[in-house]
């Protein structure tokens, strides 16, 4: 089934509004802090959450919010993360819930919860309070660029997608949003992403799509080996679009979960490429494993090794690295059949904030084999330079144990990664 990109991020779909406002959580906070998003019908509704057992008190609410299979709105605040903050953390997402739901006429319970930022400090509620009126009354269609600003931290550039697909021949559009910079691992990583859609389905089949496409999107990408407190990704789906709601894993299921890959999948990518201090993209790509399962362990075992992740800052083909990497992921592989190449990754759409015109495709550059079925390869170091300078960089491995493939998407290194989390409190 064809599937379209489209603006919007997540007022894309019909029926849901968004907005963000400036309410001064952090006091030299210029940027919108405080992110609302509405649908004007009730929602089915899932989430995914940190695996991390150190829970910030919004995750532990909007779980208790979501167990019913229903939610209508979403309110995310930057700037303070609101966990280990003792007995008066829960006590304040509890009123951002009630608050918002004042503003919006509905329930408490169908409010997801959500902050990101320092951990620590006590959330200083009476501004988000005070704000949330001015926060609904400006939701719109055109609100998602406020809101996709809002949720930020040490991102450096906002990100959003949003697709379409035909579904029981009704067009169907999902969009989303999410920020993640820094504590980001494998099981999702300081990462908020908010997905809409006007899909009909089921609320039992809407959490089961968000599992699958989970497990190959965010799930494999990796900036530094920490996993934070406060890991939340929700979707919501109103049924607007006016399919026969999905109630089993039939054609428009399989639709649907193509479509939801697709979008979270250029997520995944942004996230990795905005990695804090990172100059480029790494996406390791492992074909020929004994199944795809396998195949991801690899892949993420790869674009997770500090080794891996600083020689490629240096841009040193050190080829070893990844080699070592495969060999401690606990996966069974061949390594006597095995082949390592580095290509230049197709960075489209990744390396900015952008999703309208994508520039013109970089120049064509021949893959360089560095390793071939277990034997070391002479090679051109210029033409891998060449590669590795570039700010999109691919690792190829071919194994020859079976038909799984598999994708994960990381970062390099850098400096200046030591230098944002050296004073990232102060």
């Amino acid at each position: 089934m064809t599937r379209q990109s489209r603006e919007g991020g997540v007022t894309a779909p019909c029926g849901f509004t968004a907005h963000g406002v400036l309410c001064g959580i952090k006091a030299d906070c210029t940027t919108p802090d405080l992110a609302l998003i509405f649908s004007e019908r009730p929602c089915a509704a899932a989430g995914v959450f940190t695996k991390n057992r150190v829970q910030a008190e919004c995750v532990r609410l909007t779980r208790a919010h979501l167990a019913d299979g229903r939610a209508q709105a979403v309110i995310v605040n930057s700037g303070n993360a609101n966990a280990c903050t003792g007995p008066t953390g829960a006590s304040h997402a509890e009123r951002m819930a009630a608050c918002t739901a004042a503003a919006l006429d509905i329930a408490p319970e169908d409010v997801a919860v959500c902050s990101t930022g320092v951990i620590g400090v006590p959330l200083p509620i009476e501004k988000i309070e005070g704000a949330v009126g001015v926060l609904a009354a400006g939701l719109s269609k055109e609100g998602h660029a406020a809101a996709r600003q809002a949720i930020l931290t040490t991102d450096t550039r906002y990100k959003e997608a949003a697709t379409q697909c035909v579904i029981d021949g009704k067009t169907v559009t999902i969009g989303a949003m999410c920020k993640g910079s820094g504590m980001i691992h494998i099981n999702l990583g300081t990462m908020l992403a908010f997905v809409t859609t006007d899909c009909a389905i089921s609320a039992e089949m809407l959490s089961r799509a968000l599992s699958d496409s989970v497990e190959h999107t965010f799930n494999c990408v990796s900036v530094d080996g920490d996993t934070s407190t406060n890991d939340t990704l929700v979707i919501l789906a109103n049924g607007m679009a006016g399919n026969r709601e999905i109630t089993q894993e039939d054609e428009s299921y399989r639709t649907f979960v193509a479509a939801l890959d697709d979008v979270q999948t250029v997520l995944a990518k942004k996230i990795a490429a905005d990695g804090e201090g990172a100059t480029k993209l790494i996406e390791c790509i492992v074909t020929g494993a004994s199944d795809d399962a396998t195949a991801r362990v690899l892949a993420k075992a790869v674009i997770s090794s500090n080794l891996v992740k600083a020689a490629l800052f240096g841009q040193d083909a050190n080829w070893g690295r990844i080699l070592c990497a495969l060999g401690y992921s606990g996966a069974s592989f061949t390594p006597e059949r095995c082949s390592i190449l580095f290509a230049r990754a197709d960075d489209r759409a990744y390396s900015s904030g952008a999703d309208s015109a994508a520039p013109e495709q970089a120049e064509h550059v021949q893959p360089v084999v560095v390793f071939e079925n277990g034997v070391p390869q002479q090679f051109d170091e210029r033409a891998v330079l060449h590669i590795l300078g570039s700010a999109a960089v691919q690792i190829q491995v071919m194994l020859a144990d079976g038909n799984g493939s598999g994708c994960a998407w990381g970062c390099d290194l850098t400096y200046d990664y030591v230098k944002i989390n050296g004073a990232y409190r102060t």
